[in-house]
């Protein structure tokens, strides 16, 4: 069972996943940390100075076990800041998933291009064969 294993984990595919997945947990948190602290702050501070973050639907009061009371809230603040993470998650990915096929366009091309042009002994041989076609043509 642990030969299974070991043959399972040394495949390819399974590393790479593995590495892509480590990295996109911090490109999260990279990216909810731009939007958290750089994007949302200019942005409430033009819309008359709203801190999204703190923005919250107060539903009702809790009394805790001591006695002081806590209020109920939907935070929506929180969720607008989430929805704006996850279009700069989405916007990132598109941008890289283009670039990464535009590359993989141009090195496809990249062999169309290059047997286009004959190398000097393939001409060399065209011309023997188009020699030889002619005469025979003059034979005929």
């Amino acid at each position: 069972m642990f030969t299974e294993f070991k043959k399972f984990i040394s495949r390819g595919n399974v590393v790479e996943l593995g590495v892509g997945l480590i990295l996109a947990t911090y490109f999260g948190a990279i990216v909810k940390s731009f939007v958290d602290d750089i994007v949302m702050p200019p942005v409430g501070q033009l819309i008359a100075g709203i801190d999204f973050s703190e923005l919250k639907y107060k539903i009702a009061e809790r009394t805790l076990e001591d006695g002081s009371s806590q209020p109920v809230t939907i935070n929506y603040g929180l969720f607008i800041n989430t929805v704006i993470t996850f279009f700069i998650v989405a916007l990132a990915v598109f941008l890289l998933t283009k670039i990464y096929n535009n590359f993989l366009q141009k090195k496809k091309a990249e062999p169309a291009a290059a047997e286009a042009a004959p190398t000097s002994q393939e001409q060399l041989l065209m011309e023997i064969r188009d020699a030889i076609r002619e005469q025979n043509r003059i034979k005929e």
